[in-house]
């Protein structure tokens, strides 16, 4: 069977994303810190007919990413598609304008969202071009495009984070790997900041399904 590495997963875009892909036949590989949650999420795959395995990592830690990573790739012979989409919470996260920036505000958000992308990456890859195929996704916000000043230390790093992928995009072309870029532009779920559109995560799940199978695209952007 195919597999999908969700790392980041969690009860909101992570589960709709295995869901997603479970659907299809995929096993599925979930990646984040919180074992009990994990768990969870499992037992909710499986209840479903989706076979699933948890990996407990931290993004922060590489080592412990590239073991969750190859672990997960030993457990279901391979990796067929890594998708990276760890979430903070907006209330635990130092958040300033442009102007108001020092390096050590970006540091964080660089740490999180580009260095754990190219951490978790660098664990699969290899698998991938030998095999010549795989698809890696890497989820973001759409101020990765169009930067919101109050949010000015996040959207540097995620303007980081798309530049990257796209080079990544353009470095796998005609390996049979694809990798791409998918801003999401509404908040996942209810409950979001006043005036912010919302949309729930089973409208955006199939985003990820359509870069993993149409493969001529490097990013998609969803908007409510």
């Amino acid at each position: 069977m195919p597999s999908i590495a969700i790392v980041g997963a969690g009860p909101g875009m992570g589960l709709a994303i295995a869901r997603t892909f479970g659907s299809h036949g995929f096993d599925v590989a979930l990646i984040a810190r919180n074992h009990d949650k994990l768990n969870d999420l499992v037992g909710r795959l499986h209840a479903e007919g989706i076979t699933a395995a948890a990996f407990p990592a931290d993004v922060l830690d590489h080592d412990s990413l590239t073991r969750a990573l190859k672990d997960a790739g030993t457990r279901f012979g391979g990796i067929d598609v890594l998708e990276y989409s760890p979430a903070g919470s907006l209330a635990s996260t130092p958040l300033t304008a442009p102007s108001g920036t020092s390096p050590s505000d970006v540091q964080w958000a660089m740490d999180f969202l580009l260095y754990g992308a190219i951490a978790a990456t660098r664990a699969v890859l290899p698998a991938m071009r030998e095999a010549g195929a795989g698809t890696l996704l890497y989820t973001n916000g759409a101020g990765s495009l169009d930067p919101n000043p109050m949010l000015g230390n996040l959207n540097a790093a995620q303007a980081a984070l798309r530049n990257w992928v796209l080079g990544l995009h353009k470095e796998l072309a005609g390996t049979g790997v694809q990798a791409a870029h998918a801003a999401i532009g509404v908040w996942i779920g209810p409950d979001g900041p006043p005036g912010m559109p919302a949309a729930p995560a089973e409208d955006v799940a199939p985003l990820y399904w359509d870069l993993h199978t149409q493969r001529d695209e490097a990013e998609r952007i969803f908007t409510a």
